[in-house]
């Protein structure tokens, strides 16, 4: 089955996260990416969190369906090779700092002159422009300067990170959308090539819902709230007889009337003062220590399948063992089985969005190091020869 990036020819130029997870995302619907790395180790995410093998399971995931190639960027062999694919590619990929690659004849300006259709996403802490561009920027400064650190916690305590990188990942989906806009412009419109500049901090920004309109018109700033988010009420987190925390959102109007009704409070369904939002969120405690009363009287099952029965969005707060045995997970296909290059067995996340025509699939997991690399060149048009030749002067 055709794939709607099929025929796509995307260069990754970049380690560890957002980039490469933009190319992942590209190369799960059909792309091809080629990934440059470095000779001396590759991607260093090959070696971040759990080994099997001396390699991350991270990798397996982050590289699917990519073909790596190794290439020297201190080398002018290495870099010739770099240059070549990057006059063939649709896409160019990259996550250095600001100002690297174009120390190293790679940036936009000589990428584009070879190839004026090229569309080249560059990933940065602070963007391509302004005082910052020169900083080191990783997602956690990001979600620092991008505002989500500074509204994630409890009021009483410092500022707390999410259990991810999502600095990187948002960056990376930013990065997605603003290639395909720019293929999509070039292809359809007529255009030219251009330049999609993601910056972390901006793309953190970009999520902060109504921060600045409240701020530039009522000089409000928003704070760390814990679990609720006042003005939306009722919308908490509660911890069931048995432990078990449970995610309970009745702040819709009638969505309200029937989680009172299911926690046994008619009194509170019937108050015409917590009809509205408005009335519900002056009245918040009280709200929360009815459910709180009702959730600690009864175990997690019972807590899920009375909300279930009375239509209140509710859900325990999954672990990925959850995950791993939930009917609605499964049935999607989003626990994948796959198999690592010796054999071992693997579950891998499926694939998101889901597209019913050309879905995205998983071709393979991340490839070894180099493993591409003789067959990417041969495509170019280097002979066996050559490539042993750039083999042994060190430039792949």
């Amino acid at each position: 089955m055709d794939k709607p990036l099929q025929g796509v020819k995307v260069l990754e130029l970049g380690t560890l996260i957002a980039g490469p997870f933009c190319t992942r995302i590209l190369a799960e619907f059909g792309a091809d990416v080629i990934k440059v790395e470095s000779p001396d180790g590759g991607d260093p995410l090959r070696q971040w969190r759990k080994l099997h093998e001396g390699t991350s399971l991270w990798w397996a995931v982050q590289a699917r369906n990519k073909r790596s190639l190794t290439a020297n960027l201190k080398h002018p062999d290495g870099l010739a090779v770099v240059r070549r694919l990057a006059a063939e590619a649709d896409i160019v990929v990259e996550n250095f700092r600001p100002g690297v690659l174009d120390r190293l004849g790679l940036g936009w300006e000589a990428l584009s002159a070879a190839n004026p259709g090229l569309v080249m996403v560059r990933l940065s802490g602070f963007g391509q422009t302004g005082p910052y561009k020169d900083r080191p920027g990783f997602g956690a400064i990001g979600e620092s300067m991008g505002g989500l650190r500074y509204i994630t916690g409890f009021p009483d305590r410092p500022p707390v990170r999410t259990g991810i990188s999502i600095g990187d990942s948002i960056a990376a989906l930013w990065a997605a959308i603003g290639a395909l806009m720019a293929l999509r412009h070039r292809e359809v419109n007529g255009g030219a090539g251009q330049v999609v500049d993601v910056a972390l901090y901006e793309a953190v920004f970009a999520m902060m819902e109504s921060m600045v309109p409240e701020f530039d018109l009522f000089g409000f700033v928003r704070e760390r709230t814990g679990n609720i988010m006042p003005g939306i009420t009722p919308s908490n987190t509660h911890t069931t007889r048995d432990g078990r925390h449970v995610i309970i959102g009745g702040n819709g109007d009638a969505i309200f009337l029937r989680l009172m009704q299911a926690i046994g409070r008619p009194d509170l369904a019937g108050d015409p003062t917590l009809a509205s939002n408005a009335g519900r969120d002056a009245r918040a405690a009280e709200l929360y220590a009815a459910i709180d009363a009702w959730c600690t009287a009864h175990d997690g099952d019972a807590v899920l399948a009375a909300l279930e029965a009375a239509q209140v969005p509710a859900s325990s707060v999954f672990s990925v063992a959850d995950m791993f045995r939930d009917a609605q997970f499964l049935a999607r296909g989003m626990i994948e089985s796959a198999n690592l290059a010796d054999g071992t067995p693997l579950r891998v996340p499926g694939i998101v969005p889901r597209l019913n025509g050309t879905p995205g699939t998983t071709a393979w997991l991340g490839p070894t190091l180099g493993e591409h690399t003789d067959a990417i060149l041969a495509d170019l048009g280097y002979t066996p020869a050559a490539v042993t030749a750039l083999r042994e002067n060190g430039a792949i």
